[in-house]
């Protein structure tokens, strides 16, 4: 089985890893309320409990009521603001081209507006043979507001070739390249599952890009005779990430 494979079956292992339920200690207070955390110590009948930022508070056992571990109830869906996403995964299926799953990683700035619709904007490095830089804007639709819900995601932009040219060449050859990005487009979907802290996502979509270099051919002491070649990626993305 071939290693890009392999890595994308890990991908989608993990997800499902990280989809779990991730259980508390929760204090249940004889006014009422339910404090998740986690509980640190139990003495001079005082719990010692450290709050999800973070924070330490004492409570005297007399104000508890019990101490059980159990799963936060759902508080909802972020509804605005500003957040952040990492994510990473494979281009998969060879069309024409030489490289079966080019490998790509992103980053992007968010920001959630009432719950369902999420602007964001995004870079990264993919390696299409060489390696690129992808800049493009992204609109995200969560579906429903609940815990698991599916989403639907367009970006577009384009990808700027990252490495110097003349790195890319062997001057043995008496032939060198000169690399250039192109425009980029990805339709797809996916599930993401919303927890306390961070919010991880598997996609799958449709990903169109485009690159191109010209290959200069040493001929009588100079470089000439250029030669443009284009590669159009055709694939399927397959990608995991985290939303923060």
């Amino acid at each position: 089985m071939k290693k890009e494979t392999l890595v994308a079956i890990l991908l989608i292992m993990l997800s499902l890893q990280l989809s779990a339920q991730r259980h508390k200690d929760a204090l249940y207070m004889k006014n009422g309320s339910i404090i998740y955390g986690k509980l640190l110590e139990i003495a001079d009948s005082k719990y010692k409990f450290q709050l999800s930022d973070g924070s330490l508070i004492i409570y005297p056992e007399s104000d508890i009521d019990k101490m059980v571990k159990e799963v936060p109830s759902f508080q909802g869906r972020r509804t605005d603001g500003l957040g952040m996403s990492l994510e990473a995964g494979l281009l998969l299926g060879a069309q024409n081209s030489d490289y079966d799953a080019p490998f790509s990683f992103s980053f992007l700035g968010t920001y959630t507006i009432k719950t369902k619709n999420i602007l964001g904007i995004g870079s990264g490095v993919e390696f299409l043979g060489v390696p690129f830089v992808p800049l493009f804007m992204e609109y995200k639709y969560i579906v429903k507001d609940s815990k698991a819900s599916p989403f639907f995601f367009a970006r577009a932009g384009r990808l700027i070739h990252l490495a110097d040219n003349n790195s890319d060449y062997d001057p043995y050859a008496y032939e060198k390249h000169d690399y250039r990005g192109g425009f980029s487009a990805t339709l797809g979907t996916g599930i993401s599952w919303a927890k306390e802290d961070v919010e991880p996502y598997l996609s799958f979509a449709y990903r169109y890009c485009r690159t191109s270099n010209k290959q200069n051919t040493y001929n009588n002491g100079s470089y000439d005779y250029d030669f443009k070649y284009e590669n159009n990626y055709n694939r399927l993305e397959v990608k995991f990430g985290f939303r923060f």
